[in-house]
């Protein structure tokens, strides 16, 4: 038998190489190696033009193409949340998951809870392309893509089928917007308050981000009060017997007269909603910021915004008197969560995080919180809300 030529050898070699590379990339990617997925993945991830590496991502949760997680949500992550027993308090923020498609996928990966949306009543394409823009040093993002949706006739088809055919016993909430060209911005939320109250357990206005012209008015005394009270009250008229808890979000660029006015709103009656959520996007831009794309208009999430929104969530957190607050804004570590629920927040959201480590920062922030709240003697996430605020 004649031996294989230098070619041959080279070529098997390389067969060999690729062949052994790739199992050791699925080995990883199905143990959800947080540092293949930061060293790796996601800088692979970040070949593709930021929406187009969006859409993939989408496409990867709906068809649940990541591996469930393996990690086991220790008893001291448990918590309630509006009547319901979640495993963790990490929940997925707004603004991924736009359309209701993923949520079978995204909670096998680990997260507490979902919140899908923004959903504005009829579809609309958004703001013009491009219309996201990672920020790499500053582990930030610049997003104004203007409430794109499908509408809510097609998102309620998704979420029907989420919950009668597929029987998800999960907790998602559906966050809700206003259409760019509408007329009558309350009945936006009003109409959206009746179309998703027999599917989501909580529903969200918001009228805090940065990227619909107005919106942001709707958070001014007066207008925030009209707009409450009319929600308050269809929710409170639907005829089903379980009803949807209501949230208003707020964004991270109110003055603290501002937030003033809105707590005096949520103590009246008529326009009490159940809970915040803290915060939006920011179009501030911090001296800090050192990537290219600082100055594209838009909101800015991720790290910048930690330490905002920490601060808001302890303003509003005493302002209400102790209203449910949801944190959101630059988490990337459990240490980063365990601030804001010693601030005052009874569970958290990320989402920037997801961008720059994958989906292996969900477990690895349940994993440092759990370690950080026992370690300070807590038997139970909720015996450290609004800790900070005691002392």
């Amino acid at each position: 038998m004649s031996s294989l030529s230098l070619k041959q050898k080279l070529k098997s070699i390389a067969i060999l190489t690729v062949g052994g590379y790739g199992v050791f990339a699925l080995v990883n990617v199905f143990k959800c190696n947080e540092k293949f997925y930061k060293q790796v993945v996601m800088p692979l991830m970040h070949r593709l033009d930021p929406e187009k590496a969006h859409e993939l991502a989408i496409f990867i949760a709906k068809h649940r193409l990541i591996p469930k997680s393996s990690y086991k949500d220790p008893a001291v992550l448990k918590c309630n949340f509006f009547g319901k027993q979640l495993s963790n308090p990490v929940g997925l923020a707004a603004g991924f998951d736009k359309h209701g498609e993923a949520i079978i996928g995204l909670r096998d990966v680990g997260f507490g809870f979902v919140e899908v949306g923004s959903v504005t009543p009829n579809p609309q394409l958004g703001n013009d392309k491009p219309r996201l823009f990672r920020l790499k040093e500053d582990k930030a993002v610049v997003n104004r893509y203007g409430f794109n949706s499908i509408g809510h006739d097609r998102v309620v088809e998704s979420l029907d089928d989420i919950r009668n055919v597929h029987h998800l016993n999960y907790t998602f909430g559906v966050n809700l917007g206003k259409n760019k060209s509408s007329a009558d911005s309350i009945n936006d939320y009003v109409e959206g308050v009746k179309k998703f109250a027999p599917f989501a357990d909580y529903l969200v206005i918001n009228v805090s981000s940065p990227n619909t012209p107005g919106l942001r008015a709707l958070q001014t005394k007066v207008a925030l009060e009209a707009l409450l009270k009319a929600v308050v009250e269809t929710r409170n008229n639907l005829s089903q017997v379980t009803k949807p808890y209501l949230l208003l979000k707020l964004a991270p660029d109110l003055s603290y007269e501002e937030c003033k006015d809105i707590a005096e709103v949520l103590k009246k009656k008529s326009c009490k909603v159940d809970g915040l959520i803290v915060c939006n996007s920011t179009v501030e831009r911090p001296e800090s910021l050192q990537s290219d794309h600082k100055s594209e208009s838009g909101g800015l999430s991720g790290l910048p915004l930690n330490d905002v929104s920490t601060k808001m969530i302890s303003e509003m957190h005493k302002l209400t008197d102790g209203m449910m607050i949801v944190g959101v804004g630059g988490i990337f570590s459990g240490k980063d969560a365990y601030n804001k629920i010693k601030a005052g927040a009874s569970v958290v959201q990320l989402y920037t995080g997801m961008v720059y480590e994958g989906p292996p920062i969900v477990t690895k922030v349940k994993r440092e919180l759990a370690e950080l709240l026992m370690a300070d003697g807590y038997t139970n996430v909720t015996e450290a809300v609004g800790k900070d605020l005691q002392q």
